[in-house]
């Protein structure tokens, strides 16, 4: 159970798809990255090297130092490529591929684009274990991909292919800020996600009869975010968004925003 802030922060939240806005395994391969660069394909580069289990932080930075050098090193390593510490096409490539054992950001969106397809059906936890092998393989074969449990290029080119049909509603509601470092906080909400752990998901906490579950909710002033959870506080038209920083946090305070939900 996540602990109020300020009597106005309300328990809760994080999510089935754990949203992650702007994460994607598309932008990462554009460039080669090397030591000195600093941009997001890095930073994709450093959590696809944490699901391998190679980079030593459970922070992305987006900057390649020595850090991330040895890091890439030990990964080229491993899967037999040239070591030279440099993220070229090929080694880009390799990494990109999940598969059983792998752990992170990069597992999750794969488990959350499943779930699109109705194929997973278990928690969205970043653990590529034996339901995302089984979930991945059932996919394989229905779309006539060679059924392995291994994500590779064409499976995730075919899962990116969905375009659900969304409906749309805007309206206001009153809005609170939670963090899940706080005394009592377990960091993890009802789905099951560690928010310790993937702490930069953009997450709300809502009344389902109000805002479904699983719905994709802009929110102003916050981002795009999934309604994963509940709170016994928040009531009607209320949300509570999830905020890493405890400070940051209880700036947010309560206030009226504007929110647009996104329903399949």
């Amino acid at each position: 159970m996540l602990k109020k802030l300020m009597g106005l922060l309300m328990m809760a939240v994080l999510c089935t798809g754990l949203f992650f806005p702007g994460h994607s395994s598309a932008a990462l391969g554009s460039q080669m990255l090397s030591t000195g660069s600093s941009n997001s394909d890095v930073k994709q580069l450093q959590e696809y090297l944490m699901t391998k289990g190679v980079f030593p932080y459970h922070t992305a930075t987006g900057y390649y130092g020595p850090i991330t050098k040895g890091a890439v090193e030990r990964f080229q390593e491993q899967s037999r490529l040239k070591v030279d510490g440099v993220a070229g096409s090929a080694t880009i490539s390799k990494i990109k591929v999940l598969r059983s054992g792998d752990m992170g950001k990069p597992v999750i969106e794969l488990q959350r684009l499943l779930k699109e397809w109705n194929t997973y059906d278990s928690t969205v936890d970043g653990i590529y274990g034996d339901s995302t092998v089984s979930a991945v393989a059932s996919f394989q074969k229905n779309q006539g991909i060679t059924s392995d449990g291994i994500a590779g290029p064409k499976t995730f080119s075919k899962l990116r292919q969905k375009s659900p049909s969304y409906s749309t509603r805007s309206f206001t509601v009153n809005s609170s800020a939670y963090t899940a470092d706080c005394d009592g906080c377990s960091g993890k909400t009802r789905m099951g996600i560690d928010l310790q752990k993937y702490n930069d998901g953009k997450v709300v906490a809502v009344d389902p009869d109000v805002i479904p579950l699983g719905s994709k909710v802009v929110v102003e002033g916050y981002g795009t975010a999934i309604a994963a959870d509940t709170g016994g506080g928040i009531n009607g038209k209320m949300i509570d968004v999830f905020i890493p920083d405890h400070g940051d946090a209880i700036n947010w305070g309560r206030k009226d925003v504007k929110v647009t939900v996104y329903e399949k």
